[in-house]
């Protein structure tokens, strides 16, 4: 079972690993975005740690909706309205229950991700978040590293597709040949999975 602590760790470890990948993430969004996805992320995981910190929500639901809030509030450009559409989401999906089975959370996931496919207009191989977001939740019903795992794989799968959608999407071909910030980024957050699930990658979510 998956309780608020769990919930708490995830963004936890994920605004610790956009912190550490900030720079890395601004690289890749100045060849072929605006060249601040890194400090939009960084900024909007910091608003979301302060927020934790200062009303202690109760349910795992609660602490993915606010999360999302707080992502809406301050992170600029489309990532804001995306990452917090699928935080929110999931943790709508969530409910009130003070613990999630493993295959509740992948459920209320797959939610998520569903909301921010519609709200983009995006699909797979779009270059996207959604090229790292998709496979891993279908993983996540395998395991936590496996999700990581996938959602790596799909990030990385981005350098060769042409964006269809976002920022990118307006370079045509000169998109290919360049990874995805936000593949990469959603691969962050689910890469931190593993560690709020305290594995090294083969154990439950």
């Amino acid at each position: 079972m998956l309780d608020t602590d769990f919930f708490r760790r995830w963004m936890a470890a994920t605004a610790a690993a956009v912190d550490r990948e900030a720079s890395r993430l601004t690289e890749l969004d100045a060849a072929i975005g605006d060249a601040d996805h890194g400090s939009n992320m960084q900024r909007g995981f910091t608003a979301v740690t302060a927020a934790l910190e200062r009303e202690s929500p109760a349910t795992p639901g609660a602490v993915l909706t606010l999360a999302g809030r707080q992502l809406i509030s301050t992170v600029g450009g489309a990532s804001g309205p995306l990452y917090g559409t699928l935080l929110r989401r999931t943790g709508k999906a969530l409910g009130d229950e003070p613990e999630v089975t493993d295959g509740r959370f992948a459920d209320a996931l797959e939610a998520g991700v569903e909301a921010v496919a519609q709200l983009g207009g995006a699909k797979a191989g779009d270059k996207t978040m959604l090229d790292a977001l998709l496979p891993a939740v279908g993983a996540l019903r395998s395991s936590a590293g496996a999700a990581r795992d996938a959602a790596l794989a799909g990030a990385l799968a981005t350098v060769p597709l042409q964006a269809r959608k976002g920022r990118a999407s307006y370079l045509g071909e000169r998109s290919i040949g360049h990874q995805d910030p936000g593949a990469t980024s959603a691969a962050l957050l689910v890469a931190a999975l593993v560690e709020a699930a305290g594995t090294s990658g083969g154990g439950d979510a």
